[in-house]
């Protein structure tokens, strides 16, 4: 295809999402007025169905199969950059050496590590009932684990970081959740359908599904981060052209 092709293929293609935008913008609300359709019934079903964080029933109940492509774009981003971060042919890996640390750096970062952990998974464990969820907590568990890199050195992040157990549970992750929305397919009611019981309102057990896909995005996103960087790490701090010295 010709340079000329694909810019006219862009401007038409950019033409007609444009005019469905402006479509869809001139039918709301006034900006700044009494009436919030969408955010009162998202309101009530959340309430409904006993989970107390409106952002997470939305998220993995109302529109619980625009979490599942959101999920499905993270994936296809870790898988994307581990194809193209490969080292090439004319490229080797090289054993990092070790950097001197600060010991008030390396004791901030060792304390920092284990709370950072626990204040992700609780993000994860309590999402249908707080703010956060498997998105956040996932990230600031990743995060913790780096924490590893700042305080000590990137040998030891590699020592502690199980990155073929990531890798395969990024993956299960991914098709659990996936998987999980074949419970309501199974009830007869419909893909994704929050159809588990709904347990006690404000409760950790609350929500029905919802949790349920917490928790999975939690782990994928974790898993997918630390994969994420790890293919960029491996790239700055190992990766060298053939013929370098050590």
């Amino acid at each position: 295809m010709t340079r000329t092709a694909r810019l006219r293929l862009f401007l038409t293609a950019a033409a007609v999402l444009a005019a469905g935008l402006i479509a869809a913008a001139d039918r709301l609300p006034a900006f700044g007025g009494p009436r919030h359709p969408y955010g009162d019934r998202a309101v009530a079903a959340g309430l409904a169905r006993r989970t107390a964080n409106i952002v997470s029933s939305v998220n993995f109940d109302q529109r619980a199969f625009d979490t599942l492509g959101e999920e499905s774009i993270l994936f296809g981003s870790v898988l994307g950059a581990g194809m193209l971060l490969r080292p090439a042919r004319d490229e080797r890996k090289r054993r990092p050496v070790a950097e001197p640390v600060l010991p008030s750096t390396r004791l901030f970062g060792a304390t920092l590590l284990p709370v950072t952990v626990l204040t992700g998974g609780y993000l994860v464990a309590h999402g249908q009932l707080s703010p956060g969820g498997g998105f956040q907590g996932g990230v600031a568990m990743a995060t913790a684990l780096h924490l590893a890199y700042v305080a000590a050195d990137y040998l030891v992040l590699k020592r502690i970081r199980p990155l073929a157990v990531l890798d395969v549970a990024d993956a299960l992750a991914a098709g659990a959740f996936a998987a999980l929305g074949l419970v309501g397919i199974a009830a007869g009611v419909g893909y994704l359908a929050n159809t588990l019981p709904l347990g006690t309102f404000n409760q950790l057990s609350s929500g029905g599904l919802v949790p349920v896909l917490n928790a999975v995005v939690g782990v994928e996103v974790g898993s997918g981060v630390v994969v994420l960087l790890a293919h960029f790490l491996d790239q700055a701090v190992e990766v060298v052209p053939r013929g370098r010295g050590q």
